[in-house]
């Protein structure tokens, strides 16, 4: 559509993103909004996979690492 923007915004409450903004402090992210964007993609491409598809070890860690940061684990 003309003039509509490629961006939305979604709502967190304030707890949760000072939280995460203390969380990234040093850690190369320019902002609560990226390391956010980064979570999301990566947690979105796990659930693009195949259900049957192996994942490394790797994989699985980076992925509990992020949800351990945001307080599920």
């Amino acid at each position: 559509m003309p003039g509509q923007s490629d961006k939305v915004t979604i709502k967190i409450p304030r707890p949760l993103y000072n939280r995460i903004g203390k969380l990234i402090e040093e850690s190369g992210y320019n902002s609560v909004t990226d390391f956010v964007v980064y979570v999301l993609r990566d947690i979105a491409s796990v659930h693009n996979r195949a259900e049957d598809e192996v994942y490394s070890e790797e994989e699985l860690q980076r992925v509990k690492e992020h949800l351990h940061r945001l307080g599920y684990l």
